[in-house]
């Protein structure tokens, strides 16, 4: 009975509007430090667009990054075609983000295919190599691939929140409290040559990394 109950589209809808309101008190009460904004700057201006990589545990932190780098655009998010994933599309619609439908088993070739179309028309869009199911930090072919058929670069990323709830998840996802200090840190670009693809795929995961790091280390926390 509780399982249909939280499966049902009315309460689904719900508790994604309030999720999505506590994320956005909790992002307005968090003090945040900027680390490297100028690389999705740089991207856009040089390229008109770019592809936001973060690992998955980042994901409830990564629309603070949209408010400071969007400059008032809307980033399109890969998620899954999972119920999961359309309620992640759901919480993160308000923070002027929108989800393009995909998963690995269905509709994979073309949730591709609308992120290069709207890479050529200049938006931004945005992906986790290692979701939706894992495993944590081993990013899939899909990122490099995207990047060597649009030919745009990748832009690193990751935050974090000195005060958060990490779950015990395949992804160890942190889940932000308020009134904390915030690390935003995104890393140089990084360029995938056409027939690149796969090999680019220690590059991308490394610099994934050390975005990771440099966010831990502007607040003082150990490296996960």
């Amino acid at each position: 009975m509780l399982r249909r109950i939280t499966r049902h589209p009315a309460f689904q809808a719900a508790a994604a509007r309030l999720l999505g309101a506590y994320l956005a008190f909790v992002y307005r009460t968090t003090r945040w430090q900027l680390l490297g904004l100028e690389h999705v700057a740089a991207a856009r201006a040089t390229h008109g667009s770019g592809i936001v990589a973060f690992w998955h545990e980042n994901l409830p932190l990564m629309p603070e990054l949209q408010r400071h780098a969007g400059q008032g655009a809307v980033a399109h998010v890969l998620v899954s075609r999972h119920r999961d994933g359309r309620f992640i599309g759901a919480v993160i619609r308000r923070f002027n983000l929108a989800m393009v439908n995909a998963s690995s088993s269905r509709g994979g070739a073309a949730g591709m295919l609308t992120l290069l179309r709207l890479m050529r028309r200049g938006e931004i869009v945005a992906i986790t190599p290692d979701g939706p199911r894992g495993p944590r930090r081993q990013a899939a072919p899909g990122v490099a691939q995207l990047a060597a058929s649009a030919a745009l670069p990748v832009l690193p990323c990751a935050a974090r929140v000195s005060r958060g709830i990490r779950l015990r998840s395949w992804d160890q996802m942190i889940i932000p409290l308020p009134f904390g200090r915030g690390a935003l840190a995104v890393e140089p670009p990084i360029h995938v040559g056409r027939q690149e693809g796969r090999e680019a795929l220690p590059r991308i995961a490394a610099a994934l990394d050390a975005a990771c790091a440099a966010a831990d280390d502007a607040l003082g926390l150990p490296r996960r």
